[in-house]
């Protein structure tokens, strides 16, 4: 199966940057490479771009089609929460604007083998963004305690029938380990009131996000990166952030408001005493997201949200 993915938010994301034909810039999410391709189609003989992403299969597809920027184009296979060890290594200290579109890609969601959507009935559990980590998220359906299952999918997936969730999964794994997708579904819908089945969205929708959050640590790494990310930037470079549920663009809108702002002294201070400085703006004070006619092309970029810090 070719790697297909329709870039959300392209033109407001590759805008975001004001690229510098000379810059340097960092994807830090390459996938198939459409963000790329366009930031190097701006940028000129001086001009660089770092790729980095952990699936196999995004650097090759990535790789194909940035050929023609070849000279211009640097691919690694690695965490973004790595990008100052990956630039360190690459003779880069600073950078002129970084950039991510987090989640999953429609090639992943679409690839049966891969684990990650609900919709096939006879998928492994798997939702392995790299699938060079030996775990699975069979091993998260099968050995975590329901206590530990009812958080992750309370917290991760939002989902108000957590806790009977876990407790459906922890009494089908008694019988028999729960290996596939569609047993893993059939599961959470025995656990979700029928009428609230029938029109509240795919049921196992939920469940399914919080297990991938968990598995590859999406969360904690997108929380403890954006600083390194912003400390990476050249003065006026810029940091732009895609997120797609709520739980991500909280992180976003919070790391990039204490990066603004980082005192830490009682309002009723005269004068900061703590000497933290601010590292510069956050250029969206609301975030942007799809216009109508991108929502009608690609529904998968409806909660689609970007966000944008500036260096100074």
């Amino acid at each position: 199966m070719m790697f297909e993915h329709k870039s959300v938010l392209l033109e407001e994301t590759v805008d975001s940057l004001a690229i510098k034909p000379d810059g340097i810039y960092v994807d830090g999410t390459l996938g198939g490479g459409g963000h790329a391709f366009h930031v190097c189609s701006r940028l000129g003989e001086h001009g660089r771009l770092i790729g980095i992403d952990q699936d196999a299969d995004a650097i090759a597809a990535a790789t194909d089609r940035l050929k023609q920027f070849s000279d211009k184009v640097t691919i690694v296979r690695n965490n973004y929460k790595n990008m100052k060890e990956v630039l360190n290594d690459l003779g880069i200290d600073k950078v002129d604007g970084i950039y991510l579109d987090l989640g999953v890609s429609s090639y992943q969601l679409d690839t049966a083998e891969r684990g990650f959507t609900y919709r096939e009935e006879d998928a492994p559990l798997d939702m392995r963004m790299d699938q060079r980590n030996p775990r699975t998220a069979a091993d998260i359906i099968n050995t975590y305690d329901e206590m530990d299952l009812y958080h992750i999918i309370r917290d991760y997936g939002e989902d108000r029938f957590a806790k009977n969730i876990a407790k459906h999964i922890v009494k089908a794994r008694q019988e028999k380990p729960i290996e596939t997708t569609g047993e893993l579904i059939e599961i959470i819908k025995a656990a979700i009131p029928a009428k609230v089945r029938a029109t509240g969205g795919h049921p196992a929708k939920r469940t399914f996000q919080a297990i991938r959050i968990e598995l590859n640590q999406e969360l904690e790494v997108l929380n403890s990166s954006i600083d390194t990310m912003i400390d990476l930037l050249n003065p006026g470079g810029r940091l732009s952030i895609i997120t797609f549920h709520s739980l991500e663009d909280r992180i976003v809108k919070n790391r990039f408001r204490t990066n603004e702002n980082p005192c830490t002294c009682p309002p009723d201070f005269p004068v900061c005493m703590c000497g933290k400085v601010s590292k510069g703006r956050v250029v969206t004070r609301k975030p942007i997201i799809p216009t109508e006619e991108e929502l009608t092309e690609n529904k998968r970029s409806k909660s689609s949200k970007l966000r944008v810090f500036e260096r100074v």
